[in-house]
């Protein structure tokens, strides 16, 4: 077994792994950007090392840094989480050549899976069918408009090297088709650090059901449960459950046994999870995720194995102890993603600040895996991903009533969070019945009417700070110690005295008074106005990369732009005036 592990990734799933890895005796080591230098995975690990810089680009992406900290460390294996360089070849690659163990897949299957132009091939020669696209990189829009012509639209813009929704542009027309191109690319390189992109037809009511596999370097390749991830927005998941509603078994046998098939193929070693589209009693090969997935937790609940475990076993050469027959699958397991966006009014804005909060549910059946408590700060610079709520329940409508039960007991205060659309995915008809699809909430689920209210933290009055001795965190040469002294007292709500977070807005347009302002912090990535354009309610004046999204910011009056305030690469915050119309 492992003796100490480096967990190459930060926030909520880093937590996770040093869990696990503490239960089994391993010691943990945490990296960090400067904007993560107190956050939970930081100060639950054994040692953590400064990774230097804000944005992913500068830190969590940067190989050299991350390999200085690894010799610094001298741990025996890395653990790359999810997102980030979790499907890097070339970074496995660069771990396996100084002699530490990269849990996960050998690099070759990496770059056949990880690369989901290639895994399409792999798939398609293994007898497992995709859903119709090409299967080339696109070089040109161009190419996107025949395709379209061809298949029919919409079709669907990807990221070779990614998921989670991330770089996925769902396009209706050859009118959209360049600017569509231009941003999945950007997404792309922003969240993966690759811009390559690809095309396929875009399915009309499908609903994503995804294969849980697990394989060791002996040959054995298992299916462990299916899950069902269709509830999303902006093609990225809301709530995840296990077992599928209204799935037959015969259905779940055959994409079991496919799954299996497409790990084989490529040579896989570790869990990995195999994507589906499911329409019309009809699967169709999407993806493979070379990686522990977000949503991992739910399998875990119906199958009773802790999948990091399971993870760290199989890279350090051990078999997997059990057959495909003994696969245990008992209950029902939900899972919802607490998210960082106000979803008032169905636009899921991103809503980056400070808990100052933070209320956790308890009670049977109940799990909560965070990487954030009260007073933390959700940074724009990184997936908005607050915290992950999974019940058990011994059928899927008494695992329903336990989260609307556990959503009630959570309380967040400081941001705004997915919560109230994730309570009306979870009551509406259409779910409780498994009626539903990837296009569902945005097609269907009405939220216009829905209307947050996220809270302030209440101010301390003004005055000297009251001191106390505390043992407090501090960095000499790149190392972490603990030390006592004398700091500012800390208030109930995890902040100093006097501190205030920001309370965001929930919307993306201008105030209509013809300023037009951003309501987040983050950067602006395009400028698509200029001075003396005539505007339409509703055009896109910018584009604004927050938390790893690119959000429109639209105007609210017609008119003539006046003045614009910013350039692409600007970094704005909440209020500021990007724009002005007269």
């Amino acid at each position: 077994m492992l003796q100490k592990v480096l967990i190459a990734n930060r926030a909520e799933i880093a937590v996770r792994v040093i869990r696990t890895c503490r239960e089994l005796g391993i010691a943990t080591v945490a990296v960090y950007s400067e904007l993560d230098r107190d956050a939970l995975h930081v100060r639950l690990a054994d040692e953590a090392y400064p990774l230097g810089g804000q944005s992913a680009a500068e830190s969590y992406l940067n190989t050299a840094a991350i390999l200085d900290a690894l010799e610094r460390s001298g741990a025996d294996g890395v653990h790359p989480g999810y997102g980030f360089f979790s499907e890097n070849a070339d970074f496995a690659r660069a771990i396996s050549s100084t002699g530490v163990t990269f849990i996960g897949p050998p690099p070759e299957a990496i770059e056949i899976m990880g690369d989901k132009i290639s895994s399409r091939r792999a798939a398609e020669a293994a007898g497992v069918s995709g859903v119709p696209g090409r299967t080339e990189p696109i070089t040109d829009p161009q190419q996107v408009a025949e395709f379209g012509a061809a298949v029919g639209w919409p079709v669907a813009i990807k990221a070779a090297y990614g998921g989670g929704g991330r770089g996925m542009k769902v396009v209706s027309s050859p009118e959209e088709v360049a600017e569509a191109v231009e941003s999945a690319q950007r997404e792309a390189q922003s969240y993966f650090g690759r811009p390559e992109i690809y095309v396929e037809r875009y399915l009309e009511w499908p609903r994503h059901i995804e294969m849980q596999v697990l394989a060791d370097a002996h040959g054995r390749a298992l299916w462990l449960g299916e899950r069902d991830c269709s509830p999303q927005r902006r093609h990225q998941k809301l709530i995840e459950e296990s077992p599928a509603a209204e799935f037959p078994d015969e259905v779940r046998q055959a994409m079991g046994e496919a799954a299996v098939t497409v790990a084989k193929a490529c040579g896989y070693v570790n869990a990995g999870t195999v994507e589906f589209l499911y329409e019309g009693g009809e699967f169709f090969f999407l993806e493979m995720n070379t990686r522990l997935q977000v949503e991992h937790p739910v399998t875990e609940m119906v199958t009773g194995l802790d999948l990091v475990e399971w993870q760290l076993r199989v890279a350090s050469g051990e078999p997997i102890g059990f057959t495909q027959d003994e696969v245990r699958r008992d209950g029902h397991a939900i899972e919802v993603r607490i998210n960082a966006e106000d979803p008032a009014g169905g636009r899921f804005v991103p809503s980056p600040g400070t808990i100052s909060a933070f209320r956790v549910p308890g009670g049977p059946g109940v799990r909560l895996d965070t990487g954030y408590e009260a007073g933390d700060t959700v940074s724009q610079y990184y997936d908005n991903l607050v915290a992950k709520l999974i019940v058990w329940g011994t059928d899927r409508e008494a695992a329903r009533r336990r989260m609307l039960r556990a959503l009630d007991e959570t309380g967040i205060t400081g941001i705004a969070t997915t919560i109230p659309a994730d309570v009306a995915i979870l009551t509406h008809p259409d779910f409780i019945a498994g009626r539903h699809s990837t296009r569902w909430v945005e097609d269907r689920l009405d939220l216009s009417g829905l209307v947050t209210t996220p809270a302030d933290a209440a101010e301390a009055p003004e005055g000297n700070e009251p001191r106390v001795l505390r043992e407090v965190t501090a960095e000499v040469d790149g190392r972490r110690y603990q030390v006592r002294l004398w700091v500012p007292e800390v208030s109930a709500g995890g902040g100093s005295r006097g501190t205030r977070p920001h309370k965001p807005r929930a919307t993306v347009a201008g105030s209509g008074s013809g300023t037009v302002s951003v309501p987040m912090q983050g950067t602006i990535v395009k400028v698509l106005v200029s001075p003396g354009d005539a505007v339409d309610v509703g055009q896109t004046v910018c584009v604004l990369e927050a938390m790893k999204m690119e959000n429109a910011i639209t105007a609210e009056k017609a008119g003539t732009v006046k003045e614009v305030k910013v350039a692409s690469g600007d970094s704005v915050g909440p209020g500021d005036v990007i724009a002005v119309i007269e």
